[in-house]
């Protein structure tokens, strides 16, 4: 059986390009929209031929979308108008929020998969009883992957405050190398820094998230929440980036801090999948911390939950789909996306366990995981609110464009603006 590859080609959101076609005498034919992440292309490709060997008579052609915000609008549009996938991949949290999945998504509650996958996970596909995506991965964390190579040269212990940090960073610049790698290319990698902070933030004021919720509490009049914003300005104004910063793919992050181009790359965990696709033989050279914060003693790491799978409310092969989604959502699809792509963090499927060889990364990242108090969930998944202009707003930041306390306010419009669309009380 075959699949077919189509990339939604960017600023045309009509025109699809045909990659990759065979003929095929399937009975069924189901389109499934990804992102063209390598890491979520070779998982995709990984659970559509596994599936396709126990379906012969289901052929699913594997679309790719981009990333960031223009994928969103992509996300978005599809689904207003009726255009969707059969499945597609996005966000969980407060980004499936946003969706406002009872009118547009199926409801995935009795899968059979769903009795495996661990409670945190419902909590964040779920609304008025419902669920409605299955896990695609394991869970995740943000935070700094960082060259162990050149720590080992310069002899630098891994930071566990911001002041550390700092100091190494300088020590890097010192040695003639990028201290961060920033890849503003891809606006979404530009939030990191704010984003990542969120366990720093929680140990500093508990309650934001609920007050924040409820509009009792903003980033510009928080001193905790605009600290992110605040160790945005104080990299680039300290001269630690890649000359090539706004130009810089995601990609490109990854070749720096893997080849030791650069010494560190604020990110999420699951760039390890893509880390082991395009840069295996640097693998190993790659670690893992938590954002530093202001205090040692509460160093802490801020918790990712994987996107997940969905079926639009439209789709006019939902039965089919839905299969496809409780085999990818299920021990077997989770055990395939971990072999393709390697564990990204613990996983959320019962019976899916993490192989004994991990990546340096996945292993810095678990004690975390172990220990009481030591993670928290990112804002986006106890809130149901995140502004989508935060990406291009951390880019002005970053690019010392704008002052933190003016991009923290100007965020704070337009959490404002999700939270009325959302129809939040207190707005």
């Amino acid at each position: 059986m075959t699949y077919r590859i189509k990339v939604i080609l960017a600023g045309a959101s009509a025109l699809i390009a045909l990659v990759a076609a065979g003929p095929s005498h399937a009975d069924a034919t189901l389109s499934f929209l990804i992102d063209n992440n390598p890491d979520t292309v070779a998982a995709a490709e990984a659970l559509v031929a596994a599936y396709e060997k126990i379906a012969p008579d289901v052929t699913i052609e594997i679309e790719q979308r981009p990333g960031g915000g223009e994928g969103d609008n992509i996300v978005k549009t599809r689904l207003a108008t009726g255009e969707m996938s059969d499945v597609f991949l996005y966000n969980s949290g407060s980004l499936m929020q946003a969706l406002k999945p009872a009118q547009t998504l199926a409801d995935l509650s009795d899968l059979s998969s769903q009795a495996k996958v661990d409670e945190s996970f419902k909590a964040v596909v779920g609304a008025d009883g419902k669920l409605y995506g299955v896990p695609f991965g394991t869970a995740m964390a943000g935070g700094i992957l960082y060259n162990r190579k050149i720590y080992q040269d310069l002899g630098l212990p891994v930071p566990k405050t911001w002041t550390e940090f700092m100091g190494n960073n300088e020590k890097v610049k010192a040695a003639g190398k990028a201290a961060v790698a920033q890849t503003y290319r891809d606006t979404w990698t530009s939030q990191l820094f704010v984003l990542a902070d969120y366990y720093n933030l929680h140990a500093a004021v508990p309650n934001f998230a609920d007050d924040y919720t409820g509009n009792k509490a903003k980033y510009a009049t928080t001193p905790a929440a605009m600290k992110g914003f605040e160790r945005l300005k104080e990299v680039y104004d300290a001269g630690l980036m890649n000359e090539d910063f706004g130009a810089a793919s995601y990609d490109d992050g990854l070749r720096m801090v893997a080849t030791g181009e650069a010494a560190h790359y604020p990110m999420l965990t699951f760039a390890v999948g893509a880390l082991k696709q395009n840069y295996p033989e640097n693998l190993n050279d790659v670690g893992f911390f938590a954002q530093p914060g202001d205090d040692a003693a509460k160093n802490g790491l801020t918790v990712w939950m994987p996107p997940a799978l969905y079926i639009p409310l439209a789709s006019p092969n939902a039965e089919e789909a839905r299969k496809f989604v409780d085999f990818a959502g299920g021990v077997e699809g989770c055990k395939i996306m971990v072999e393709t792509n390697t564990a990204q963090g613990p996983s959320l499927v019962d019976g899916c366990t993490l192989p004994a060889d991990v990546p340096p990364a996945v292993k810095d990242m678990l004690p975390y995981f172990e220990t009481k108090g030591m993670t928290t969930p990112a804002l986006e998944f106890v809130s149901p609110i995140k502004g989508p202009a935060l990406e291009q707003i951390t880019v002005e930041v970053g690019s010392g464009i704008r002052q933190p306390a003016e991009a923290a306010a100007l965020y704070d419009d337009d959490v404002r603006k999700q939270a009325k669309q959302l129809g939040l009380p207190n707005w």
